[in-house]
């Protein structure tokens, strides 16, 4: 029995370590600024992206892997399986699921691709991912990853605060947080994803009292299987939320990872969250 093999896009934010170690095929999201366009973490990362937005407004913004790209992944590894899982950001963040529905049209009646709307972002897709992958390492058949998979969707919490939400109405990504423009003036929006929709939870009157926010978020869970931190550029806000985190669950290993350009496109530099994992 050949392993089934997992796709996923860039802004899973999975370090190249683990995609190497466990097989995943990731397919880079574009970033576009000004009349250069590159491929999300393969022609600019974190550090050059930044750098660029420290010199001044560049008004960056993306697109999604094309059709003809995500078919020319799937040919390529429906030479090595005859099943495909592709894991992507939600469907109501992005069009890049639409891209891979399209492309895994191609394969009916040959190759099985299966695909997944994670209903997620950044490492709370990352999870997911590399959750599957394991489970394809192990052997697991494509129906059981895929139920796995989906089991997991709603266990899975992302909830940040940004300075501004200035970066997610100029690339429409704004959802029902909508609402909070208008009536900000000094305040920090938290949002919360839900439902693959980016959704208000709270104002902070400072980004201090936003970290506060967000470790309120955390404590109310009851069981917790693991604990991520995510930035834009680095903030004492992360290292402070990072370090109260680890005072609070001294026995948990809390990663801090950084937003690659695609998602800081649209949630600013200086965006800090902090991913919830239920477990299974």
């Amino acid at each position: 029995m050949r392993r089934v093999r997992i796709v996923t896009d860039s802004t899973a934010e999975i370090p190249k370590t683990l995609v190497d170690e466990l097989g995943i095929t990731v397919i880079p999201m574009y970033v576009h600024i000004g009349s250069e366009t590159f491929r999300d973490g393969v022609e600019i990362d974190s550090a050059e992206f930044y750098r660029r937005l420290s010199k001044g407004p560049i008004n960056p913004t993306t697109s999604p892997p094309t059709k003809d790209e995500f078919r020319q992944q799937y040919d390529r590894l429906s030479r090595e399986t005859n099943g495909i899982v592709s894991i992507h950001i939600s469907s109501k963040l992005s069009r890049t699921l639409e891209m891979a529905d399209q492309a895994a049209e191609h394969f009916l009646g040959t190759t099985r691709v299966v695909t997944i709307d994670s209903l997620q972002a950044s490492w709370g897709l990352g999870l997911l991912v590399v959750e599957a992958a394991r489970k394809a390492a192990a052997g697991d058949g494509l129906d059981e990853i895929v139920r796995y998979v989906r089991g997991l969707i709603p266990k899975i919490y992302l909830v940040l605060f940004v300075n501004t939400l200035e970066y997610l109405r100029r690339g429409g990504r704004i959802g029902k947080a909508r609402a909070l423009v208008g009536g900000l003036l000094s305040t920090r929006p938290v949002l919360v994803l839900e439902d693959g929709e980016i959704m208000p939870l709270s104002k902070a009157r400072s980004r201090g009292r936003a970290i506060d926010r967000l470790l309120e978020f955390v404590v109310e869970f009851p069981r917790i299987e693991s604990i991520t931190v995510v930035q834009g550029r680095a903030t004492p806000e992360s290292q402070e939320l990072l370090m109260r985190l680890n005072e609070i669950f001294p026995e948990k290993e809390i990663d801090l990872r950084t937003f690659g350009p695609a998602l800081a496109t649209h949630l600013g530099p200086d965006s800090v969250g902090v991913v919830v994992y239920e477990g299974a």
